[in-house]
């Protein structure tokens, strides 16, 4: 399942959603994105998350079908925020749940290797030298690398 939307969520009430009356699942593995007050060495005041309607939603669906996929995955959820945020707030929240905790683990992991790369979301910085646009980085596609010709791991 995904969302995205403006609001924040809660961490909690998400995973407990997610895991209600599910005697099936024997591991989850979460993951929660913030936004830092410091970037590349500049403060950072402020992040805002832009995003095409539609075709974000799309791209994320497909990432997450690719993640059901790989694994055999009880449940997963990504909700990933847009709009202004400051320091501290939650950006993005992968939850993913299976009947062991390694394809919970590594699921978890592909999900948020794939959307820091793959996932149509623009972010603009504010920092005492100006905006700032984010510029894609060298580290994350190497992480988003591995999981190109990889299997997903045993139970």
């Amino acid at each position: 399942m995904i969302r995205i939307q403006r609001e924040d969520f809660d961490i909690g009430a998400e995973i407990a959603a997610l895991t209600e009356g599910r005697a099936d699942i024997g591991g989850v593995a979460s993951f929660i994105g913030l936004v830092r007050d410091v970037a590349g060495g500049e403060s950072v005041g402020a992040m805002t998350l832009e995003h095409y309607p539609g075709m974000t939603e799309k791209k994320l669906r497909e990432i997450d079908a690719e993640a059901n996929r790989r694994w055999e995955l009880s449940a997963s959820l990504i909700v990933h925020r847009y709009g202004r945020l400051e320091p501290g707030d939650h950006i993005v929240l992968v939850i993913t749940a299976s009947r062991h905790r390694l394809a919970a683990l590594e699921s978890c992991a592909f999900l948020i290797d794939w959307l820091k790369t793959r996932a149509p979301f623009w972010k603009l910085e504010e920092t005492a030298a100006g905006p700032q646009w984010v510029e894609a980085r060298e580290s994350d596609d190497r992480a988003a690398e591995r999981w190109v010709a990889r299997s997903p791991g045993g139970e």
